[in-house]
């Protein structure tokens, strides 16, 4: 499997290596970054193990899970960690959290626009789709602005902090998607660039 890079006008996404792993706990670790989502803080043991499964997975064949950093473009330090799971019929599911220093810009839209184009124009997905949390309305946001439709809500979806909770579902079709301007939908996978590891920021 070729390695994954993709850019955005202000964003990167490419494969998660061995040295990521402080940069993720700062995101995971945090109570205030993981209020929304689907687990609670995570231990540096757990991110860990989390990088290595991401690692893992980049090597399986078929691949059926992308577990990817959110870089700025042109820099190589981990801001976020998006994930693109397959499913049967052409779909997958996706969700992404970026450091509470990039909140409030917009990245996470692009962060969408990046997974769209992974799964629609690399992976040839027909369906693509996001839950959250009923309270996380700036991920509504987010997930209406990449034209993302509200599909509906699943009942006590995720267990967390001692409670069941609901998750609000929202989806995209492939003809649906209109990718952002300087959005890079070639390079995911047809690039001879340098593999999980080496440290060289690629050129854009």
């Amino acid at each position: 499997m070729t390695p994954v890079l993709l850019a955005s006008p202000r964003l990167a996404l490419r494969e998660i290596e061995h040295g990521d792993t402080d940069a993720l706990l700062a995101i995971y670790g945090d109570p205030e970054a993981t209020r929304h989502l689907s687990f609670e803080p995570r231990t540096r043991d757990q991110v860990q193990a989390i990088v290595d499964r991401s690692m893992n997975s980049a090597k399986d064949s078929p691949r059926t899970e992308y577990g990817l950093a959110i870089t700025h473009l042109g820099e190589h330090r981990l801001t976020g960690y998006a994930r693109l799971a397959t499913e049967p019929q052409q779909a997958a599911t996706i969700g992404f959290a970026l450091h509470q220093a990039e909140w409030g810009k917009g990245l996470g839209t692009e962060t969408v626009h990046l997974l769209c184009a992974l799964g629609f124009n690399v992976l040839g997905l027909h369906r693509i789709w996001a839950a959250r949390s009923p309270l996380n309305e700036a991920s509504a946001r987010t997930l209406l602005r990449a034209g993302m439709t509200e599909d509906g809500r699943i009942r006590d979806h995720v267990f967390v902090n001692g409670a069941w909770r609901d998750s609000i579902t929202y989806s995209i079709l492939e003809h649906e998607w209109t990718p952002i301007d300087g959005l890079d939908t070639t390079s995911a996978l047809d690039r001879s660039a340098a593999p999980p590891g080496d440290e060289t920021v690629p050129g854009r």
